[in-house]
């Protein structure tokens, strides 16, 4: 164990050093953050606390005092991880020319970053790749519940974008949408949603799926899930 990591006490209140102990201290969560990230990365979303602490080159009453325990861990890992995959799917989706595009490239996001290591996604969000999300413990229900509520919403957006540009009888060169389109409104409000769901629980399925000639590459999935997503599934194959 490397002990030249292991932080010297805390001052005493009334000290002039609390104000540098507390930017210390912050500066030294965030570093145990990243260096937990990576031992997961490298041992497994199953990794203990001890193991942890190893890789990172410092003991687990480390972790322990700036965490309390790992569920707090994976908390604030989660709300690191969910903070740079929030940012980067809602900034792929700001700068897409299309509401098509910008949903395929939020799509592209989503898949890219949770296959950069899927230990560490499995990790934060409390469950294996591919694993039902009914039986998922929820560890960190606040900051998973303010990014899929993040993204839902950027959905909303393309998907009334992309209604008020082009009705879904017309995109399949059909007739204008006739009187049922006030309901159909409606009930598309639900559709962010169950969208969502579609991507995550495909996307944690794929990442699970073992490497082969009938695994889609990270390009085919993304088109795949956007045709559905857009098209639905009686969508011929070809250019959308």
């Amino acid at each position: 164990m490397n002990t030249a990591l292991e932080d010297p006490p805390s001052p005493a209140p009334s000290d002039g050093r609390s104000l540098r102990w507390e930017a210390h201290r912050t500066e030294r969560r965030h570093e145990l953050i990243k260096a937990a990230r990576r031992a997961v990365h490298a041992l497994g979303a199953g990794a203990s606390m001890e193991e942890i602490a190893a890789a990172s080159g410092t003991s687990k009453s480390v972790y322990y005092r700036y965490f309390g325990d790992k569920a707090g861990l994976q908390q604030a890992m989660g709300d690191l991880v969910l903070t740079q995959m929030q940012e980067r799917i809602l900034a792929a989706g700001r700068t897409a020319e299309s509401p098509r595009a910008g949903m395929q490239a939020m799509v592209s996001a989503y898949l890219q970053m949770a296959q950069t290591s899927p230990q560490v996604y499995a990790f934060v969000t409390g469950r294996s790749a591919g694993e039902a999300a009914g039986n998922a413990e929820p560890r960190f229900a606040e900051s998973l519940s303010h990014f899929l509520d993040a993204i839902t919403a950027m959905m909303a957006r393309a998907m009334r974008a992309y209604l008020d540009t082009e009705s879904p009888a017309e995109s399949a060169g059909g007739s204008p949408a006739g009187p049922d389109a006030p309901r159909l409104g409606a009930a598309a409000g639900f559709w962010p949603t169950a969208a969502l769901g579609m991507v995550r629980a495909a996307g944690e399925r794929w990442l699970a799926a073992e490497p082969g000639p009938g695994k889609p590459t990270e390009e085919q999935m993304t088109r795949q899930l956007t045709t559905w997503l857009f098209d639905g599934i009686g969508y011929e194959q070809g250019t959308p």
